[in-house]
């Protein structure tokens, strides 16, 4: 069986975060790990701050924050070449 790729989504709950988690999980593929994390629990934050995240939504596929949110939001085409949406 092929590795997972892990994607990481950072949200607050908010209406933009819930648009982007839409839109993740309509590209995500059998082979996207998807989780949602909830920026109000505290661990979820200390993994935030590690990666680079300084506003949500966020997006971080195999451990690496996706270039579109690196403090500009969620953009589908970065997503997708961050591989988004292809196995691993």
């Amino acid at each position: 069986m092929a590795a997972k790729r892990k994607v990481e989504v950072f949200s607050a709950g908010c209406s933009a975060c819930e648009e982007a988690i839409t839109l993740i999980k309509s590209i995500a593929c059998p082979s996207c790990e998807v989780n949602v994390l909830d920026m109000r629990d505290m661990d979820v934050v200390k993994r935030a701050k590690a990666l680079g995240v300084r506003s949500v939504p966020a997006v971080a596929i195999d451990g690496t924050l996706a270039s579109c949110c690196a403090g500009r939001g969620v953009d589908e085409a970065s997503l997708r070449l961050a591989g988004l949406g292809r196995a691993a």
